[in-house]
């Protein structure tokens, strides 16, 4: 059971799930979530013991806070009546859902009470959003795949922007960089969301005046989460600054409900009020209502600036003048006091004859500055009046005793002013607590139509295509999204296919040819199509994928002491438990880590596991041995990467040119470690040697087996078949295209069984 919350954002995040004792689930939750404090109870750490899961997430996330919890406040029914009171009446169906749940109903009554204790605050009764999150409506992407595909993270340098997230960011609102950077590692699997996104951003890119209207106006909005996440709590102590916080968020809110007639000048007005899910007139009377709401209270010209002493102002007269009698006289010894300021500091500088004006700052207040262009100073220092003098570049900054006791009188005239503003203000809130839901969903909509923004401005820089959605994975033309942008020219291309008929690939290839930047590409692709973003490709064509599993790498990891051959048998064996038939599979290099003998038997064992599965696999081996698992089963397909050999005219010595070209087939490459070898400073005596030992044990290890005529026409039907069944699922073609189309499958088929048997009749074709 696990329940989260954001202190800017005002959600609660109920989750219940079975997990395998790995807690794989557990971990790859808590990366999507990027928590600053894990509670959990002290049971599971007691006497420095601890359980399997608080180990696990102690060597995960060393650098998160740990904090234990008594177990008696992992209460269910305290957790329950906790969500009865604070649930908003509009997000109340999640109470059906949870009420049967003890474990997220007990982790919610502890983190809720222990919010209560460090925030000194509580949320307001019915004002929360609360939801019950499942693992089935997205796609699950655990936390090494996130980090071997750098979806989030560049591996290299952690500040760098060649990352997934990096490559799409084009958000203008931290709601909309928090839903991108989520939707990246938890894609969608629902195909209808996903098309209704990728329609909205091929609407968004065929109008060009809707498309920079809406990311103007979206660039305006403030973050509301976090103004919602203010205005809701209600701190057990005033102060000073639990008020001046609460004025600042109501300007704020003012100001960003100002913002949303804007959107009726644009021609998608519609499209907003659509992703509120409701109708446009009962939505535009709500914010009308909150907004007039606020206007009783709140001065019409009273807006959001940036700026210490604006935004003073701006919180200093935010409420109307005869609201309350002692606010406004309040007022008027602060506007006295600031202009008695004004005049001291006019008054300094015509007695000693300096251009001297007022400034500001939170930290000083009121103090004074000059300037020292063409000022002469009497005996070349300042009056011996002007205190706590400091000089920066051709800048003076000083104060005087009356000018601090001055500030002294406009702080408490200040804290009078936020005081009694924060009493109007708290009773303004509780009007409009009753609508507070419809603030969730601009906060959900402003989010959601920023990263669709964020979708179409990335296709703008580069040349994406809309995907499609079938049982079939076929890229025509497909480029590395992150590769693409951090290279000056543009990256190879390459062609994808993997149907059900071929849904094992193994890529042979000399090491630097291109492998690991393919799979990832792939990988790369897919996540983006489900998060509903066009594709770096000329066509892309995508099946649903229910989990995204990678196998890259061959580090040791010496945090969890643990050889380069274990990390893989781990990240394996976790493959091998949960992959279904609707995963994508990529593995890079496994069973490096030990001997050749043993790694090619690990290889082909993992091999005819998974072969077992409908998932779709990409598999890149050096182990050219595996590459007859093709003759063995008809959805094998060999596959490998171009390269070519060119001879220097002045020393006749071999290159190797890298095409990055991916082609059907084994590789022919024979050795190609010693050709990397040979490009160091190695001797050429090792390197001779080492050829001559490779050469004899290649000799014995590669025995070619006979191709079975058999087994390769049952590959033929194999095949055929499955073609058949993937015209009859997919096919738009005509009626005359879908005959010259399986005219070309039976002449295929026909020759298939030719080669198989050149001296056995054919008839079986037709």
């Amino acid at each position: 059971g696990m329940a989260c919350i954001d202190l800017k954002c005002p959600e609660l995040v109920l989750s219940q799930f079975a997990d395998t004792g790995t807690y794989a689930k557990v971990i790859t939750r808590i990366h999507i979530l990027m928590p600053v404090e894990i509670l959990m109870p002290d049971t599971a750490s007691e006497k420095g013991k601890g359980t399997k899961l608080f180990k696990l997430i102690t060597e995960n996330y060393p650098g998160v806070a740990i904090t234990a919890i008594q177990r008696k406040y992992y209460n269910e029914k305290k957790g329950l009546e906790y969500i009865q009171q604070l649930c908003a009446p509009e997000f109340a169906t999640v109470l059906m859902e949870v009420q049967a749940k003890y474990y997220c109903l007990a982790t919610a009554a502890a983190l809720l009470k222990y919010l209560e204790f460090i925030q000194s605050s509580f949320y307001a009764s019915k004002s929360l959003k609360v939801i019950f999150k499942g693992s089935e409506q997205t796609a699950m992407i655990d936390s090494a795949s996130a980090a071997n595909l750098e979806l989030v993270l560049n591996n290299r340098d952690h500040r760098s922007e060649y990352t997934l997230l990096g490559v799409l960011n084009h958000t203008k609102t931290p709601g909309g960089l928090r839903r991108l950077r989520s939707n990246i590692l938890e894609p969608l699997l629902d195909v209808d969301t996903i098309n209704t996104r990728l329609d909205a951003i091929q609407e968004l890119l065929q109008n060009e005046e809707l498309f920079f209207g809406l990311k103007n106006a979206i660039g305006h909005f403030l973050d509301i989460d976090r103004l919602l996440s203010v205005l809701i709590q209600i701190p057990k102590q005033e102060t000073v600054q639990a008020a001046e916080s609460k004025i600042t968020h109501v300007i704020q809110l003012k100001h960003t409900l100002d913002l949303v007639p804007q959107l009726r000048s644009h021609t998608l007005y519609y499209l907003f009020f659509t992703f509120l899910n409701q109708g446009m007139l009962s939505v535009s009377l709500r914010f009308k209502l909150i907004l007039e709401q606020i206007k009783t209270v709140v001065n019409d010209d009273t807006t959001y600036l940036k700026g210490s002493l604006n935004m003073r102002t701006q919180k200093c007269y935010a409420v109307r003048p005869n609201i309350n009698e002692f606010l406004d006289i309040a007022r008027r010894v602060y506007t006295e006091i600031v202009d008695d300021i004004a005049g001291l500091v006019n008054q300094l500088g015509e007695k000693y004859g300096l251009p001297l004006r007022t400034s500001f700052s939170t930290s000083r207040g009121f103090f004074i500055q000059m300037k020292l262009d063409g000022v002469v100073l009497p005996e070349g220092i300042l009056p011996q009046e002007f205190i706590k003098v400091s000089k920066y570049r051709n800048n003076y900054s000083f104060t005087t005793a009356n000018l601090i006791k001055m500030n002294g009188r406009c702080d408490e005239a200040l804290r009078e002013i936020f005081h009694m503003s924060y009493v109007v203000i708290c009773q303004l809130l509780t009007r409009i607590h009753e609508h507070i839901h419809c603030l969730y969903k601009l906060s959900d909509t402003v989010s959601m139509l920023d990263m669709l923004l964020s979708l179409a401005s990335a296709c703008t820089i580069s040349d994406y295509v809309r995907p499609e959605f079938t049982d079939t994975l076929a890229i025509k033309q497909g480029r590395h999204p992150i590769l693409e942008r951090l290279a000056r020219q543009q990256p190879v291309s390459n062609n994808s296919y993997i149907s059900e008929g071929s849904n094992f690939v193994i890529i042979t290839g000399p090491n630097m040819s291109g492998k690991s930047t393919y799979l990832k590409q792939v990988a790369l692709c897919q996540i983006m199509a489900q998060i509903g973003s066009f594709v770096p490709a000329e066509y892309a064509s995508f099946r649903i994928a229910d989990q995204i599993f990678t196998r890259i790498g061959v580090d040791d990891d010496f945090e969890t002491n643990c050889s380069t051959f274990m990390l893989e048998m781990k990240e394996i064996s976790y493959i091998i438990h949960n992959a279904s038939d609707r995963s994508l599979i990529i593995i890079d290099e496994l069973g490096r880590g030990t001997s050749a003998e043993e790694g090619i038997g690990i290889c082909h064992a993992v091999c005819e596991f998974l072969l077992g599965l409908k998932a779709f696999t990409l598999f890149a081996t050096h182990f050219l041995e595996l590459c007859q698992l093709e003759s063995l089963y008809p959805n094998v397909e060999n596959q490998h990467m171009e390269v070519q050999h060119t001879r220097s005219r002045d020393s006749g010595t071999e290159q190797v040119v890298y095409t990055y070209l991916l082609s059907r087939g084994c590789s022919e490459e024979k050795h190609y470690g010693l050709r990397a070898a040979e490009m160091t400073s190695l001797p050429p005596s090792i390197i001779q040697e080492a050829k001559s030992v490779a050469s004899k044990i290649s000799q014995q290890l590669l025995a070619k087996y006979p191709t079975d005529p058999e087994t390769q026409r049952q590959r033929a039907v194999y095949r055929l078949a499955t073609r058949l069944l993937q015209t009859a699922r997919n096919s738009r073609l005509d009626p005359e295209s879908l005959r010259m189309y399986l005219k070309g499958l039976k002449r295929q088929y026909e020759a298939e069984l030719q080669a198989a048997s050149p001296a056995r009749p054919t008839d079986s074709g037709n």
